[in-house]
């Protein structure tokens, strides 16, 4: 008798109240890291009716005007009228970043192995924090990510599009979308379930809103292979959805954190990526982890693959790598974390530059999932030593 499982995974748009915080606060770390790409970051935001609040610490040569890139982000998610419960023209800012710990920044600048006397290679900066970081693979989609995750943040970006390019006029910037996937033995086998739920206007009639969210969102991302026969759509469920955005609830960065990583397929070490800069392990480490995780399985050395990166703040060398395969690997799991080591040095400041993130790429990454995205100007989702560990590991 096969085995039955259902798994459900969620994504929200970018006028979602905590993604509309996630987007400032890369958009702020862009903007710095354009002008002093050594900029140190850790920027978060909050969102409430009216009013925008920066805070946090940062450190940086850069002279950046936050107001007009709180209003310029805000109006191009999509609030730019007062008629859509938010508005970026006229809704209150309140700037209340200040300089990074002198604590912190020293323990960056020099790791531990520099401040013990060790030879230094340039490679010498510590982990801003302690902290695990969590990477994760598997062969559900052609990005190796999860399906219940990658369908739901298409059914987001879909329902976004729709909105920006004009077919749906009367949806909203706020939306949230949920999808549930069957799988049988561990193979995905169809969708049961879709939720997909969007702020719109005041006049809008919802039979015609259902009907066309089904036919331009939905069944425009999830493959008619996919559908079971039963599948299940709700499309706003509790009916109308006029007030949404920061008038509906507050915001927050780094609320949404399983919506950026794997949807809750894989265990997540609780560190938000948003508004902080490479120098952060909670974000960087976390894309290396998905790197190696990623290479693993397009390897061939296991199906499925899950890692763990921990740190000691100050320390550049990481304190522990864990490998998992969940029974489906093809070669020992401490084998394939010492191959890990030997083709990736994973101290911080190697990880930025193999990956380039003192880059101003952060802003698009806020919203739709920071793991699996396909755009090549993301170094994380390279393949480039699946060949190597497969020839190292796979010998026959």
């Amino acid at each position: 008798m096969s085995k039955k499982m259902y798994f459900t995974s969620e994504s929200v748009t970018e006028g979602h109240p905590d993604k509309i915080c996630d987007c400032v606060s890369d958009a702020v770390l862009d903007e710095l890291l354009k002008q002093d790409k050594m900029s140190r970051v850790a920027c978060e935001t909050t969102a409430t009716t009216g009013i925008i609040t920066l805070m946090g610490e940062v450190t940086t040569k850069a002279t950046v005007d936050y107001q007009q890139i709180v209003r310029d982000t805000v109006k191009e998610i999509g609030y730019d009228d007062a008629k859509y419960g938010f508005d970026g023209n006229t809704c209150a800012v309140v700037n209340m970043i200040h300089s990074q710990s002198p604590d912190i920044s020293m323990g960056v600048d020099r790791s531990l192995e520099v401040r013990s006397g060790q030879e230094s290679d340039g490679m010498d900066y510590g982990a801003g924090d302690q902290g695990m970081m969590f990477g994760y693979a598997c062969t559900d989609t052609p990005e190796l990510m999860p399906l219940p995750v990658s369908l739901a943040h298409k059914l987001a970006k879909r329902l976004t599009d729709v909105r920006k390019s004009g077919l749906m006029p009367y949806l909203r910037p706020d939306g949230k979308t949920q999808v549930t996937v069957l799988y049988e033995d561990g193979k995905a086998k169809w969708i049961d379930t879709v939720v997909v739920s969007s702020q719109h206007s005041d006049d809008v009639d919802m039979e015609k809103l259902r009907k066309e969210i089904t036919e331009n969102v939905i069944y425009n991302v999830i493959p008619q292979e996919m559908r079971s026969p039963e599948m299940k759509i709700y499309v706003n469920p509790t009916g109308r959805f006029v007030v949404g955005g920061p008038m509906g609830d507050s915001g927050l960065t780094g609320r949404k954190i399983i919506v950026d990583t794997y949807g809750g397929w894989s265990r997540h070490g609780g560190g938000a990526f948003s508004g902080k800069d490479p120098t952060k392990v909670d974000r960087t480490a976390a894309y290396a982890a998905r790197y190696l995780a990623k290479n693993v399985v397009k390897s061939g050395l296991a199906e499925k693959c899950e890692i763990q990166i921990a740190y000691a703040i100050g320390v550049a060398h990481p304190v522990s790598l864990m490998v998992e395969t969940f029974g489906t690997g093809k070669a020992d799991e401490e084998k394939i974390a010492n191959a890990l080591t030997e083709l990736v040095d994973l101290r911080p400041k190697a990880i930025m530059e193999k990956f380039d993130l003192r880059r101003p790429i952060y802003r698009k990454l806020a919203a739709y999932g920071q793991m699996g995205r396909e755009d090549s100007e993301y170094l994380w989702e390279k393949t480039d030593i699946a060949e190597e560990l497969k020839s190292r590991l796979l010998r026959k």
